[in-house]
């Protein structure tokens, strides 16, 4: 299964250390592949190093595409964290 939902980043910071952390530590127990796409550069959202080298800041919209047998569970946790600013809130 593939999804694709485009979600913006809430948090003051933008996409910083420690949410690109979050995301990582969210994405290790799923087998679904993991692709943020913003500015016309797509990088593998399991790579802390790629999600910072996006910059993206406050009020940026990123897509995110998941593929894989857990798309649905992994695109909802990727959602709800963007929507709890990654626990900065």
């Amino acid at each position: 299964m593939k999804l694709v939902q485009k979600v913006k980043v809430k948090n003051a910071l933008g996409l910083h250390t420690r949410p690109a952390a979050v995301i990582v530590k969210l994405l290790q127990p799923r087998k679904s592949s993991v692709l943020f796409n913003y500015k016309n550069e797509t990088i593998n959202a399991r790579s802390i190093m790629s999600i910072l080298m996006l910059a993206a800041q406050k009020n940026s919209m990123i897509e995110i595409t998941v593929e894989g047998e857990d798309a649905e569970l992994t695109m909802q946790h990727l959602l709800q964290a963007f929507e709890m600013e990654f626990g900065e809130k």
